[in-house]
C-alpha cells in the first residue's frame, strides 16, 4: 500500500473519532469565545484594515491613494561614504588636512579624529538635472534624472548592530517589525504565490534575522529570505526550484497531505485559542504549495535575453553577484511582490583604504543598480515602484587611519527613485564639511514615515497592540517628508 493510499484511508478515520476532552481541555474550549474576541486586536488593528486570519495576506485598501505599489530596497551595508559619492563639500578640498572645526560628536572610534580629507574622486554633473555624482557611479550618474537624492539622513546608531536595526524597524535597541513586515501587514500582497516580502541575500551579521523579522506581528508577515550574504550566487542559484518542488508526490497527493495536515493543525488551534503562531505555520505550509506553480518561473533569471543580462553586467564576474540580486528583484517586482530588498554586504566599512575598498565595491553594484533603472523604466514600472538606495550611516568628514573614514549617523546620503518622488532633485543638505544635517534633517522614522506615506499608508494610523500598548514602525515620532514627492 503506497504512502499515498494510507492518507487516504486514515483520514476519514480521522474524522470520525471523537477525542475525549479533559477538564482543562474543556476549560480551554469553554473560554473560546473569549480568545474569539481577542482576536480582533490581532487580525484588525487602529489602521482600519479587515484582516482575514485565515489569508492574512489579502490585499487590503491603503488609507489614500498611493503613489508606489511595492519597494525595493538597495542596502549597502556598511555604510558608504556620502562625501565621497552624491554630496560634494567644496570646504573639504580647501581645508584639506586641516582640523576639524568643531568638537566631533560620539563616534565609534575612540581615538583622535584625524584631520579634514578631501574626496579622492572627482564630482560630475549628470543628466539635465545637473546633480553632481562622484567618479565612483559613472553609471547611476547617467540616471541621475530619476533620483530623488537626500543628503539630510539621520539616525542614533554609530555602530553598525543598533544602525541597522534602526533602519530597518524603527528601534536601535528592541526587536520590532521589519518595515517591509509592516508593509505587508498594511497592504497584503496581490500576488498569493509569492512571499509579500522577500529578501535576497540577505546579512546575516549586525542583527541577522531581526533586521527582516516580523517581531510581535504574525509571522505570515515575516520576510523570506533567498540565500544569505555568506553564499555565492551559484550556490543559491538553483535552490530556490529545488526546494519547492517536490519530485515525490503528485501535485494531487501533496493537495490530500495538506488537507489533512490542516484539519489536525485547526483542531488543535481552537484547543489553544486560535493561536497566531500556529495560524502563521498553516499559512506558512499553504503559501510553500503555492510557491511550486509560480516560483520555478521567477527564479529562471538565466531565461532572460542577452541584452538584459549584460544590462545589468552579468557577463561580468565583477557585476554579476549583485547583478542577479536586482534581475531578480525586477522579476518579483513584476510579478507584484510588495517588498524586494537585496543586500551588498558586507563591504562598506572602509575605516583604511578607502579608495581601494569603495572603488572595488562601486564596480560591484554601480552597473546593476543603473541597469535595474533603466529595465523598470522602460517595461513601465518605476512610476510605481520606489527604488531606495542607501547603507546603514555615512561616513565621516576625517580621515581616520591616515586614508579611512569613521561612521556617521549624524548626516548622510540615501537616495529614492520612482514610486511617486521627485525625479533629479535634492533634498535636505549637511554642513560645509559633510557632517551634520543641518537642512530639511530626516530622521529614520522620518524616512519611514515618507515611504509609508509614498504606499498610501498613515504612519500613525498602522498600529498594532501588544503587550498592552500600541505600536508602529515610527514609534511615536515620525514626520512625512511632502517636498520630495511630485
Amino acid at each position: 500500500m503506497s504512502k499515498y493510499e494510507s492518507l487516504q484511508r486514515l483520514l476519514p478515520l480521522y474524522h470520525r473519532r471523537e477525542v475525549p476532552m479533559s477538564r482543562r481541555a474543556w476549560l480551554r474550549a469553554a473560554g473560546l469565545g473569549l480568545g474569539t474576541i481577542g482576536m480582533a486586536s490581532l487580525f484588525a488593528g487602529e489602521n482600519g484594515f479587515a484582516q482575514s486570519p485565515t489569508n492574512p495576506l489579502a490585499v487590503r485598501n491603503p488609507h489614500f491613494e498611493p503613489r508606489a505599489k511595492r519597494v525595493i530596497f538597495l542596502f549597502m551595508h556598511g555604510g558608504p561614504s556620502s562625501v565621497d559619492s552624491f554630496d560634494p563639500k567644496v570646504r573639504l578640498i580647501r581645508d584639506h588636512g586641516k582640523p576639524l572645526p568643531f568638537k566631533r560628536p560620539l563616534a565609534f572610534d575612540r581615538s583622535d579624529p584625524g584631520p579634514l580629507m578631501k574626496s579622492p574622486w572627482q564630482f560630475r554633473p549628470g543628466g539635465q538635472s545637473g546633480i553632481p555624482v562622484s567618479d565612483l557611479f559613472p553609471h547611476i550618474r547617467e540616471c541621475a534624472d530619476d533620483l530623488c537624492i537626500v543628503r539630510s539622513m539621520v539616525g542614533e546608531g554609530v555602530d553598525h548592530g543598533a544602525a541597522l536595526l534602526q533602519t530597518f524597524t524603527g528601534s536601535s535597541t528592541f526587536v520590532r517589525p521589519s518595515m517591509g513586515s509592516w508593509v505587508v501587514y498594511g497592504l497584503g500582497t496581490e500576488n498569493q504565490n509569492l512571499p509579500g516580502y522577500i529578501t535576497i541575500k540577505p546579512a546575516l551579521s549586525h542583527g541577522g534575522a531581526k533586521n527582516w523579522s516580523s517581531a510581535f506581528l504574525p509571522g505570515a508577515f515575516q520576510g523570506t529570505s533567498i540565500g544569505n550574504a555568506g553564499l555565492k550566487v551559484d550556490d543559491i542559484r538553483g535552490e530556490p526550484i529545488e526546494y519547492l518542488l517536490n519530485k515525490h508526490l503528485s501535485p494531487d497527493a501533496q493537495r490530500y497531505e495538506l488537507d489533512m495536515l490542516r484539519n489536525i493543525n485547526r483542531r488543535h488551534e481552537e484547543l489553544r485559542h486560535n493561536d497566531p503562531q500556529l495560524e502563521a505555520r498553516i499559512q506558512a505550509f499553504e503559501l510553500a504549495f503555492r510557491m511550486q506553480t509560480e516560483s520555478p518561473e521567477v527564479f529562471k533569471v538565466d531565461s532572460e535575453s542577452e541584452a538584459t543580462k549584460k544590462l545589468y553586467g552579468l557577463d561580468d564576474t565583477v557585476t554579476s553577484d549583485f547583478g542577479w540580486q536586482c534581475l531578480l528583484a525586477r522579476r518579483l517586482a513584476e510579478r507584484d511582490v510588495r517588498f524586494i530588498q537585496c543586500t551588498h554586504s558586507y563591504k562598506w566599512d572602509q575605516h583604511d583604504q578607502l579608495f581601494n575598498g569603495h572603488t572595488k565595491n562601486a564596480r560591484e553594484v554601480d552597473k546593476p543598480i543603473a541597469g535595474l533603472l533603466r529595465d523598470l523604466k522602460s517595461r513601465g514600472l518605476l512610476k510605481d515602484t520606489l527604488v531606495i538606495w542607501a547603507g546603514e550611516f555615512g561616513r565621516t568628514p576625517v580621515s581616520q587611519d591616515g586614508d579611512g573614514r569613521d561612521h556617521n549617523p549624524y548626516g548622510y546620503t540615501i537616495w529614492m527613485a520612482g514610486g511617486g518622488v521627485k525625479p533629479g532633485f535634492i533634498y535636505g543638505a549637511t554642513d560645509e564639511v559633510g557632517y551634520h544635517a543641518v537642512e530639511d534633517r530626516m530622521h529614520i522614522h522620518d524616512f519611514h514615515a515618507t515611504v509609508l506615506h509614498l504606499l498610501g499608508l498613515d504612519h500613525e494610523r498602522l498600529t498594532y497592540r501588544y503587550s498592552g500598548r500600541d505600536f508602529r514602525l515610527t514609534d511615536v515620532a515620525g514626520v512625512v517628508a511632502h517636498k520630495l514627492m511630485v
